[in-house]
């Protein structure tokens, strides 16, 4: 692996971005005791679409596979959640976290032994296929909640914890996005990690050494789908509420753009992406109307103009450009 390759992935940070990363985590902690309900609620949402984001990084950062149709598996653990939660009483979540998880790894095991056979623009065309077909099988089947959705009544009972009490499921949940990016950091490194990270540089010489390279990415497509059900489980917990439009298009790319805003291959740059695009939509969405034109009705604009100024000036994200400066500072001038 060259060092230019892993320089341009920001696997390692300087430490000044290290630093405000943990000061980032402080106030995550303390954000429950100053903020109110609604703010905490929806800092709990980032945390949520921030696990989605790295799900996708896994995919799309470290092993160099562009999926736009990530959200599929997202959609299909909060369903999941649904259709095992009764109308009129909450089920554990021991054994229904587990069973979501599960069953979006599955289904993205069963679709990517047929996805990663192909490369390029094939491979991008066919997962945004299988995704639709997903969408489709649920939003006109009234069996399934058809386009209305279905309702999840009660959060799931955690035991020792209640996750009804909105404060304690944002811990819940921001100790499961530490959980899983301390998890994903840790594979970057590992071996597997490694290999990953070859075949994102160089697939044939990959295999050249004699690595299976389809028993590679079919292993990192399973773990991507499974890691997108655990924050579609979450988020349909939160909200109470999941419908197809999680597992449409428009979510995977989403999630695309949240790897954009952030920066690719660090995990890192993920959540800040997350927590950026969220920050983004809200913030514009509530422009002011200037006489007769409602800046905030044409949110998309603003939202798509500022991706485009971030690809321009930034091309490694927002972590990247803060990864760039620090380090211009860190290095002695001779």
């Amino acid at each position: 692996m060259s060092s230019t390759s892993t320089a341009s992935r920001l696997e390692t940070l300087p430490r000044g971005l290290q630093v405000g990363l943990a000061l980032a985590l402080v106030a995550l902690l303390v954000f429950p005791f100053v903020a109110t309900e609604f703010y905490a609620s929806m800092v709990a949402r980032m945390m949520i679409l921030a696990i989605f984001a790295m799900s996708l990084d896994l995919l799309q950062g470290v092993t160099g596979l562009v999926s736009l149709g990530h959200a599929a598996y997202f959609g299909l653990a909060g369903y999941a959640l649904a259709f095992v939660t009764p109308p009129d009483a909450a089920v554990s979540l021991w054994w229904t976290l587990p069973l979501a998880v599960a069953g979006s790894g599955l289904a993205a095991l069963v679709i990517g032994f047929f996805v990663v056979r192909t490369h390029g623009i094939y491979f991008i065309m066919v997962t945004m296929a299988f995704a639709q077909m997903v969408f489709f099988l649920f939003f006109d089947n009234k069996a399934l909640g058809g386009s209305d959705g279905l309702y999840i009544n009660f959060k799931p009972n955690a035991g020792l914890f209640d996750l009804e009490d909105k404060r304690v499921f944002y811990y819940f949940t921001l100790a499961v996005m530490l959980l899983v990016y301390c998890f994903l950091r840790r594979l970057l490194f590992s071996p597997f990690g490694r290999a990953l990270a070859g075949i994102r540089v160089n697939e044939h010489r990959m295999r050249a050494m004699g690595f299976g390279t389809f028993g590679y990415k079919l292993a990192a497509f399973t773990l991507a789908g499974a890691l997108a059900g655990l924050a579609g489980y979450l988020w349909g917990a939160q909200t109470g509420f999941i419908n197809p439009e999680l597992m449409g298009f428009h979510m995977s790319a989403h999630a695309i753009m949240m790897l954009i805003l952030g920066g690719m291959g660090n995990f890192a740059g993920a959540i800040v992406g997350a927590f950026a695009f969220e920050m983004l939509l809200h913030e514009a969405k509530d422009l002011p109307t200037i006489g007769s034109f409602n800046a905030g009705k044409h949110w998309q604009l603003w939202t798509g103009l500022f991706i485009v100024l971030i690809v321009t000036f930034a091309p490694r994200g927002l972590l990247g450009m803060l990864e760039r400066v620090l380090r211009r500072k860190e290095t002695p001038r001779e």
